[in-house]
């Protein structure tokens, strides 16, 4: 379902920020960078209208998944869809430059890799892709745990949330009323922040009941952080990967779900996963070194293709919010003060103060986003 969003936010929004004639034009791109640098299918040809055929490609097959159609199909058909995707998606992130280069992006590319090898629920799932999903959510935990506790002295004293609601980048329709809570109750949210994203991750490990704790802590966490902002589809991933935790008592105390009858997978499929672990330990050294690093990355991909990153959210907090107005006018001489200018309302960006933030994530306004982050620049970068 998160894969079907994306798509259907690449449909939206990369033709007037990317395409032909957009702010940031892939062909131009393409045109410097390399397939080495930046793998996508768009190295042997860019157009607006390959680049809507591939968007609606993966909508259509994330939505075949959905309904249960490739569920039913064969082992390897259920892998290709999957697969398919994958490239697919890997093909618009690496031409997507600015627009593109979110932590959520990589989530979202490593998670889909790694659900390749899950299989059909008719197939034991194997014990290998769990850890590996595990593995996935220890980084963005715990790296976003590291990031904070490194970097602003709010975290560690505990005053980061008395700013931080009101100057997230994209307030929701709750963030108003998350701002305005007593300041002790501030102090409760991050010493919960820091117990789970550096305490709890380390149940993962454990087995269960342990391992059942620490999910409950994460997808609890994630779950306000839904409630009190928009963040694309991070806390959605987030919670996805998070089921890993759990095993089928517990999901079942809590979903209506019943185990089916499942069948060992073939014999071929084990060389699969032995490729695909030694691949994973490779290239876990990296971000597993990044995480006892003083200069820690944050959300930082380590090869090409977005596969075992590095991830991290907020390390610092700005205490003022900014915002930039763009105004126009239909006016075709200027003059000065005899002007009518006219402010632009965005969709999910703050600009009316008497406007109610509206619920976006996880849908992802792109434009939207980058706006919060360039009224932080510069005065001569905005110009």
């Amino acid at each position: 379902m998160i894969y079907l969003i994306a798509f259907l936010v690449a449909i939206n929004q990369f033709r007037p920020l990317l395409g032909e004639r957009g702010l940031l034009p892939a062909p131009r791109f393409l045109e410097r960078v390399s397939f080495q640098h930046a793998p996508s299918l768009f190295h042997l040809r860019y157009s607006d209208r390959l680049l809507t055929i591939a968007s609606w490609t993966g909508v259509l097959l994330s939505a075949s998944i959905v309904v249960g159609l490739v569920e039913a199909a064969p082992l390897v058909i259920w892998m290709i869809v999957w697969f398919v995707l994958w490239v697919l998606y890997l093909s618009i992130v690496n031409i997507g430059q600015t627009f593109y280069a979110f932590g959520w992006e990589s989530l979202l590319l490593e998670a889909g890799f790694f659900a390749i090898f899950l299989g059909p629920a008719r197939m034991a799932t194997p014990l290998v892709v769990i850890w590996m999903f595990r593995w996935l959510l220890f980084r963005v935990e715990f790296g976003a745990g590291l990031i904070k506790i490194r970097s602003d002295p709010c975290w560690r004293d505990l005053s980061c949330l008395d700013y931080h609601h009101e100057t997230q980048p994209m307030p929701n329709p709750l963030s108003w009323f998350f701002h305005h809570l007593p300041r002790p109750l501030h102090r409760v949210e991050v010493l919960g922040n820091h117990f789970a994203q550096l305490v709890a991750p380390l149940g993962l490990a454990f087995p269960q009941p342990i391992s059942d704790a620490a999910g409950v802590v994460i997808v609890v966490t994630q779950g306000w952080l839904v409630l009190s902002g928009n963040f694309s589809w991070l806390n959605a991933v987030t919670i996805v990967c998070a089921v890993a935790a759990f095993n089928n008592a517990a999901l079942g105390s809590v979903l209506p779900v019943q185990v089916p009858s499942q069948s060992a997978p073939p014999v071929w499929y084990e060389g699969v996963l032995i490729a695909l672990t030694v691949g994973v330990l490779v290239l876990s050294y990296r971000p597993a070194r990044n995480l006892l690093s003083r200069r820690q990355l944050m959300n930082f991909s380590f090869n090409p293709y977005h596969l075992v990153n590095a991830y991290g959210a907020f390390g610092s907090i700005t205490r003022v919010r900014y915002e930039i107005v763009v105004e126009g006018t239909a006016a075709s001489d200027l003059t000065a003060g005899g002007t009518a200018w006219s402010e632009y309302e965005f969709k999910g960006k703050p600009g009316d103060p008497r406007r109610l933030p509206p619920q976006v994530a996880p849908y992802h306004l792109r434009l939207d986003w980058l706006m919060w982050f360039a009224a932080m620049s510069s005065p001569s970068f905005r110009s």
